[in-house]
């Protein structure tokens, strides 16, 4: 710490750390005033880096302004209902359907709207497992019963073939065993 004589008397000159609480409220009411820091400086009985380093501080302290959110409570609760009645489409889906509901929003801006609702959404990194034709083929074949199961296909067997039916059921060895099914 360096001290220095005023006219005054005896001044402190110091670190911003070192000011004390009164020459702090001192530097904030002069300056609200609208004072110079070279004045405030004088007054507080500190040096002019000290004041302006308070200064700057105080003023990082400060409310900022935000962009404004493009949506309101009123289309998130629109969201809210869509994600609730499709809770497994994936976020693309639900997109669509919020902005066919009139939302003009983005795709990342739904997906941040449905976690901060807290719920998980699925973002597709890779091609669907079934695309649409073979969806409606499993479809349809559902339907017509195409896809058979145990019983069907052993009374299905019998019916169409009359010869002995070799079937290898390997062991937890490794070894295949070979059983031998004769069907009349």
């Amino acid at each position: 710490m360096v001290s220095q004589s005023s006219s005054v008397g005896f001044t402190i000159m110091g670190k911003t750390a070192d000011l004390t609480v009164v020459q702090k409220t001192t530097t904030d009411t002069l300056h609200k005033e609208g004072k110079t820091q070279k004045v405030i400086a004088k007054e507080a009985g500190c040096s002019q880096t000290s004041v302006s380093k308070h200064i700057n501080r105080e003023a990082k302290g400060r409310k900022r302004c935000n962009r404004k959110k493009c949506t309101n409570n009123r289309v998130n609760r629109t969201l809210e209902r869509i994600v609730k009645q499709n809770p497994f489409k994936n976020v693309g889906e639900i997109h669509k359907e919020w902005i066919a509901a009139g939302v003009s929003a983005s795709r990342t801006t739904t997906q941040r709207r449905m976690q901060d609702m807290g719920f998980s959404c699925r973002i597709p990194c890779v091609k669907p497992l079934l695309n649409n034709r073979q969806r409606q083929k499993r479809l349809a074949s559902k339907r017509t019963g195409l896809l058979l199961s145990g019983p069907k296909l052993c009374s299905l067997m019998k019916v169409n073939f009359g010869f002995p039916l070799d079937i290898r059921v390997p062991e937890s060895g490794g070894r295949e065993e070979r059983h031998t099914i004769h069907i009349s």
